[in-house]
């Protein structure tokens, strides 16, 4: 498996709804990251949208990965066809073998017969720019739902793009949707989360921690996943919070947490 950064290992930094940097990272910034962890592999978000740089940035990020020794994915969120067709247009540019696509609440509204029907020429048109759309599993799109999609469509260049953490949210436990999407898995976002009781007694909250500090099956999932290419890319998140912080004090613990994030990453994925 190919160890990867995600553009959301620098949320912060690169600036998300009101939390803006005044010197956001760019999508250059993010190769230079990415070369200095030793990955070899970098996946756009869709806190990160290529569609707002022109085809010759494009072009030249390609350029630059490739003089790093760097593979170039990239993703978006939310189902929207037109947006999916530009993306693929922009993963030709990139030459990226993968196209992740998030599907959320929203996406859950929609029929699956009906959204199986809109996806198919996008994965006739992946397939032919030599692409494959993996579909993420987030927090309120439920798994049953998306076999439900992958069974109807099925088709070999659409697959899932596994998070460990993210359908928790949905009510699933982590094992259980391992278990459901490992036979579809095409990528992997991989991070850890603690789950810490409240002082009072009152719950507990899901955090993020860095990669092997936590709870999240690592060794279980990656065993799971032994079935998937020796290729495929393995992306590295977390969920960094700024818990009463500053926006400032959330990007000086990034570098830090992505760091030691990596060194984990390196000792499960050989």
């Amino acid at each position: 498996m190919k160890l990867g950064l995600g553009s959301y290992a620098y949320r912060w930094s690169i600036g998300i709804k009101d939390q803006r940097p005044a010197r956001p990272l760019s999508a250059f910034d993010l190769l230079d990251r990415a070369e200095a962890l030793g990955l070899s592999v970098v996946q756009y978000a869709d806190n990160m949208p290529l569609d707002r740089l022109e085809a010759a940035d494009h072009h030249r990020l390609y350029e630059i990965a490739q003089e790093k020794g760097l593979a170039l994915e990239l993703g978006t969120q939310c189902f929207d066809a037109d947006e999916v067709d530009r993306y693929i247009e922009i993963g030709k540019r990139l030459h990226s073998k993968i196209l992740r696509v998030a599907l959320d609440e929203a996406d859950g509204h929609i029929p699956t017969a009906e959204l199986a029907e809109q996806l198919r020429p996008r994965v006739d048109a992946a397939r032919a720019a030599g692409m494959k759309i993996a579909i993420e599993n987030h927090f309120n799109y439920p798994s049953p739902r998306m076999v439900e999609l992958l069974d109807i469509v099925n088709d070999d260049h659409l697959g899932v793009c596994l998070d460990v953490a993210n359908s928790i949210c949905a009510n699933e436990w982590p094992e259980e949707t391992i278990g459901l999407l490992a036979p579809y898995t095409i990528n992997l976002h991989l991070k850890d989360y603690e789950i810490t009781p409240d002082t009072y007694g009152v719950g507990f909250r899901i955090h993020g921690v860095p990669l092997g500090t936590g709870r999240a099956p690592i060794r279980w999932t990656l065993d799971q996943l032994a079935h998937c290419p020796k290729d495929m890319s393995v992306i590295l998140e977390h969920w960094l919070m700024i818990e009463g912080g500053t926006l400032d004090d959330a990007i000086a613990k990034e570098q830090p947490w992505i760091e030691q994030t990596t060194a984990a990453a390196k000792t499960f994925v050989q």
